[in-house]
């Protein structure tokens, strides 16, 4: 898969992600999709397989009643790309950290993913 192709298919992800379209995102992701969150080093969630990912996009529509992910920045490296995003939600519950639904959430981050069999095969978000 070429680099216009990998680009595509990360802004086609991330246009359903932002419209909260999960079978948008299941269409393109690989049948053994590894998920990692890493907030300040740590991994906070982890799936390994297309069912545990749907599992966890369909919790997360409880959570926000809006997100978005803009893309500021791309590298690719062979079938390896690196996003630079910055990510914008509004709660739609109380968290237990004390946030509040309705507030906004901001943040800066990267993200990784790994391209098989023209599917995205890792996703690593880090903020």
């Amino acid at each position: 898969m070429g680099d216009v192709q990998i680009q595509s298919l990360i802004e086609n992800y991330l246009d359903a992600y932002n419209s909260f379209d999960i079978e948008g995102m299941i269409r393109l992701l690989h049948d053994d999709i590894e998920f990692r969150n890493v907030h300040n080093g740590v991994v906070d969630t982890e799936t390994k397989g297309i069912e545990h990912f749907r599992a966890l996009a369909e919790q997360s529509l409880t959570i926000f009643s809006q997100r978005c992910q803009t893309m500021k920045k791309i590298t690719i490296t062979g079938d390896k790309a690196e996003i630079e995003v910055d990510y914008e939600g509004v709660l739609a519950v109380d968290l237990p950290n004390g946030m509040k639904a309705g507030e906004s959430l901001k943040l800066t981050g990267r993200s990784i993913f790994l391209v098989q069999d023209d599917k995205l095969r890792v996703i690593e978000d880090y903020s």
